[in-house]
């Protein structure tokens, strides 16, 4: 019986989506800010299903999250975009979809769409959620909607801790382009991590918020150049 699939989880649409990515995007995005990737090593006995969890404060994050995994691992990554913003315009839903394999998140009703993201899970689709909502304003990581700690821990799949360094100021909420002068930026990978027994999902999430922010801190990008 062959198996039924869907853009999500499709090997054609992989196909086309992973020649947009590396193809397209990586090689843009990589020559309007300079990327360093760290933790690679941490990551290399990692399957899917996870779920990536990352701060958020630039249009670059998603881009240098995909871009800096594995392709085992980003091939048939599936990013969360916001229903209000990514999803409320034609051209933008079918970009988005196109090069982040979107599936949409409300960001104003927690777990409202909470069935898909647990749907693609059990289909091995690995998701990249970025658990404060919206990008902050200062880059500054804000406070971690328990939403993705709360998937993992009903699902029993791994979250993947990523800090990414100087997204914000290569290109801050407000700006449609990054800076120009190729602005250093780092993504770092930690150890996959698991709920602990008797955690709550408020405080699996406040844990994973402690690690992206030990990894923010624990690496700092190149020099800008003068």
């Amino acid at each position: 019986m062959t198996r039924k699939t869907d853009r999500f989880t499709s090997p054609r649409v992989a196909t086309v989506r992973f020649v947009a990515q590396r193809g397209m995007l990586k090689p843009l995005v990589w020559s309007l800010v300079r990327v360093s990737v760290h933790g690679v090593d941490d990551i290399k006995q990692l399957d899917a299903p996870f779920i990536a969890v990352a701060n958020h404060s630039s249009h670059l994050d998603a881009p240098l999250i995909i871009g800096a995994l594995p392709r085992r691992l980003a091939r048939y990554l599936a990013a969360g975009a916001a229903a209000d913003y990514f999803f409320d315009v034609r051209w933008r839903k079918w970009l988005t979809t196109l090069f982040f394999n979107a599936f949409a998140i409300e960001r104003n009703a927690e777990g409202k769409r909470s069935g898909s993201s647990r749907s693609l899970l059990e289909r091995k689709v690995p998701l990249l959620i970025f658990p404060e909502g919206s990008r902050s304003w200062t880059g500054e990581m804000g406070r971690f909607k328990p939403g993705a700690a709360a998937l993992s821990m009903a699902t029993k799949v791994p979250c993947l801790p990523i800090a990414l360094v100087g997204a914000s100021t290569a290109m801050p909420r407000g700006l449609n382009w990054p800076k120009r002068g190729r602005i250093p930026v780092a993504v770092v990978f930690g150890e996959p991590m698991r709920h602990e027994p008797g955690e709550t999902a408020e405080e699996f999430s406040s844990r994973l918020a402690d690690t992206i922010r030990r990894l923010h801190e624990s690496v700092q990008p190149m020099p800008v150049k003068q």
